[in-house]
């Protein structure tokens, strides 16, 4: 199993910035794709932005120029920079990994998900 755990969710005014960060855990033998995807009240869960196992980040338009997905493999952890806070970035901030890990002896791939990290922007 992937255990992932975020943290760096917060309170911030417009304009403001914060930085996001999620470090996987568990039986993984391999990480491909990481990423970050958001809830707000009522709406669909929508993708931030993705970073592959190669580096090659790709983002939502919404998020372009303002923020930036990375990602350390040695620690199996990805971040996100956040800078220039709207208001409609308010939302609940979810990791999400594609891995592969041990499930009942058996290395196997699978998405994964974190428990989300509320980031709310005032203005």
């Amino acid at each position: 199993q992937v255990q992932l755990v975020e943290s760096g969710g917060g309170l911030v005014q417009a304009g403001g910035s914060l930085r996001l960060s999620c470090a996987a855990s568990g039986s993984i033998g391999n990480i491909n794709s990481m990423g970050w995807y958001r809830q707000a009240p009522g709406k669909q869960r929508d993708l931030v932005a993705t970073i592959t196992g190669s580096g090659t980040p790709n983002y939502a338009d919404s998020v372009k120029g303002r923020f930036a997905i990375s990602r350390d493999s040695a620690k199996n952890t990805v971040y996100l920079e956040m800078t220039i806070l709207k208001p409609e970035d308010t939302a609940v901030y979810y990791c999400n990994v594609y891995a592969k890990a041990l499930i009942t002896g058996v290395m196997m791939w699978g998405d994964y998900w974190g428990q989300g990290t509320q980031v709310t922007v005032s203005s």
